[in-house]
């Protein structure tokens, strides 16, 4: 009798916990939902399947179709992605981006962009705590093998610097994906 019970006392936890399971899971998504570009960005979507929605990338998207990165950013990953903004693309020389999205310029459209990427999975305090461990200053190698420097720029607010010297201002962090992390910037970032 008390095997007996000890089985139904397990089986009742296990159904117990496995019912609680799905509520909390749809509810911590829920919680993490952020909007960028005027579109909900969902924990549940990958990076690619995020970014296609919002508004305020929509250079980066052509960027990385042209490049043909899609289904790489669409895999499993996980990724850090310092995404620009069509502003911060605004930024740029006139014809820069133009010039770029040309078939001819593909290599280096993939360099530009595989430097926004960082391989794993690091939060707005995962880098937080590697620009402390740095003393002031966290250097992360790039897909593309370069080097990018993030720096604390006042309380909860990061930057990340270029190998040229130019300053990225994170605008919206933690946007979490199902196969990594996106941080708005507002800064396209260039490597030498």
């Amino acid at each position: 009798m008390s095997k007996r019970f000890t089985l139904l006392a397990a089986a009742a936890v296990l159904a117990l916990a496995a019912g609680a399971a799905a509520p909390l899971s749809a509810e911590t998504m829920a919680e993490k939902t952020v909007n960028v570009g005027g579109a909900p960005m969902y924990p549940s979507k990958n990076i690619i399947q995020n970014a296609v929605n919002s508004k305020d990338h929509t250079t980066l998207v052509a960027a990385v179709k042209a490049a043909g990165l899609v289904d790489t950013l669409s895999g499993p990953g996980p990724f850090t992605v310092f995404a620009p903004t069509n502003e911060a693309f605004a930024k740029l020389p006139t014809g820069t981006v133009d010039n770029l999205l040309k078939p001819e310029n593909k290599a280096t459209l993939t360099k530009v962009l595989t430097y926004h990427v960082v391989p794993g999975r690091m939060t707005a305090a995962n880098l937080m705590k590697a620009v402390k461990d740095g003393e002031g200053e966290a250097k992360l190698k790039t897909a593309s093998g370069d080097w990018l420097i993030v720096k604390q720029a006042g309380p909860g607010k990061l930057t990340v610097t270029d190998a040229k010297g130019d300053v990225a201002m994170v605008t919206i962090g933690d946007v979490m994906q199902s196969n990594g992390v996106i941080h708005v910037i507002d800064t396209v970032l260039l490597p030498m």
